[in-house]
Order: C-alpha cells, then structure tokens, then sequence
C-alpha cells in the first residue's frame, strides 16, 4: 500500500525488515550524561597508562586515593598520655652506657671547676645543668637540645631571673613574674627550652648567687652548657662508631 508506520521505538522499511531507533528526544537528554561518562573514562585511562610509563602501581594508587586517613587530631583517649610509648626494639647497650657515662664526666668536670672556684664564692654545679644534660645526652635530637634554643633560653631566662628580683626583691610575686616572663620570652623567641625555666627561680632563692647581678645571665647556665655541649659531641661520636 506504499504506507511507512513510525513507532517510537522501531521503523518498518519498505523491504518489510524492522529495525530497532531510539527516540531523538532520549538521546538528547542522556547526551551530557554520556559525554561525561566518555569524558571520565578516558581522562582514568590516560592516568593509567602515564601510571604505569612511570611505573606506578595503580591499585596503590587507587588505595591510597580512596582511603581512610588516620588523623592527629582526633582527641586520644585521657589514659594514653600515662602509658609508655611504643619502641620497636630495647635499646643497644652501648645506647644507655655512652649517655650516662657522659653525664657521669660533665658532673664530674663541674665538681672539679667547683673546687677550683669554691675560694671565690663561685659555683658551677648548679641543678638546671642536671636536666640540661638529661636533654642532650639522652634526647638530642629534641628540639630542647637544639643550640639555638638551649642559649637564648639559658641567657634570656636568667636576665628575666635578675630583673624580677632587682624589681620585685625575693619572694612569691618575684617568682611568679620571672616564671611567667620565661616561658612568654622562649614562646615568642621560639626557643623553648624547659629546663631555662628554673634558672630565675633558682636566682631569686638563691643569696649565694645575687653578687653576680647581671652576669648571672652568663654564668653558670650558659657557661655550664657550652662545657655540656663539648661533652655531647663525645657521646654522640661514641654512640655511632662504638656499638655493642
């Protein structure tokens, strides 16, 4: 009958066989989803194979894209500061000997200067070098064992000692103040170093120490700690070449 009948989704052609023709209108529609679908694939495929010119794991990679990342800032439990932390092995023995015969010769050396400068009314061995030797010799890698840190500490730690008690005179208000001004100055300074700390208490308590006045700022703390630094220099050339 020379007749075409359309349907929306075939055609019947003149030779009498039927073919299968999606409307244009869902084609147009789905046409962006399509295009990126194409778009992303190739994008992925192109990655793979730069991946693997480089030799690039590709699995890892995906791994490590789609991951679950462990944060530091997720708040750890209140018991975990009091537990000791994890250390893959016990320490060699050279590892404990070499530190702790160091600090056996620093406060042997600074007994002998003691003597040597007890006619004076001088003395050397005071407590803050105790914890400063503690931080050198068994943590150096700190960043309390950092030179910079330890002498603008040491220096800066003791003037503010001095001025409190020029100002204050000995007591609690001097303390408090020289504390509070220590830990501002290694704050702002950036040269946190705990064991400076002390040192303006130690000034302010300390009678056989105010003839010194300013000069307390260079002796005995920075002047120990250089003699400390000498002594550190030796057990950390001991603990790399001597291990057993």
């Amino acid at each position: 009958m020379g007749m075409q009948l359309q349907f929306s989704s075939s055609r019947i052609h003149q030779n009498g066989l039927m073919t299968l023709q999606p409307p244009l209108t869902s084609l147009r529609s789905f046409a962006p989803a399509i295009s990126l679908l194409f778009n992303n694939h190739s994008v992925q495929t192109k990655e793979i194979v730069l991946d693997r010119s480089h030799g690039v794991n590709h699995t890892n990679r995906r791994r490590r894209q789609y991951g679950v990342v462990a944060s530091s800032n997720v708040a750890a439990p209140i018991w975990d500061g009091w537990k000791p932390e994890k250390r893959p092995a016990a320490p060699p023995l050279s590892d404990l000997l070499w530190p702790s015969a160091g600090a056996f010769a620093a406060m042997a050396i600074l007994g002998k200067l003691d003597q040597i400068l007890a006619p004076r009314g001088i003395s050397m061995t005071i407590a803050p070098l105790g914890a400063v030797t503690a931080v050198l010799f068994a943590t150096p890698s700190s960043p309390a064992a950092r030179k910079y840190n330890m002498f603008m500490a040491q220096i800066g730690c003791a003037a503010i000692g001095v001025l409190a008690f020029s100002i204050f005179g000995a007591g609690w208000l001097a303390r408090s103040t020289a504390l509070a001004a220590s830990i501002a100055f290694m704050i702002y300074t950036g040269a946190t170093h705990p064991p400076a700390a002390s040192l303006p208490i130690l000034f302010i308590d300390g009678a056989k120490l105010h003839h010194l006045n300013f000069w307390y700022a260079l002796f005995p703390g920075a002047t120990g700690c250089i003699l400390l630094c000498l002594i550190q220099e030796m057990v950390l050339y001991l603990k790399d070449n001597f291990k057993f």
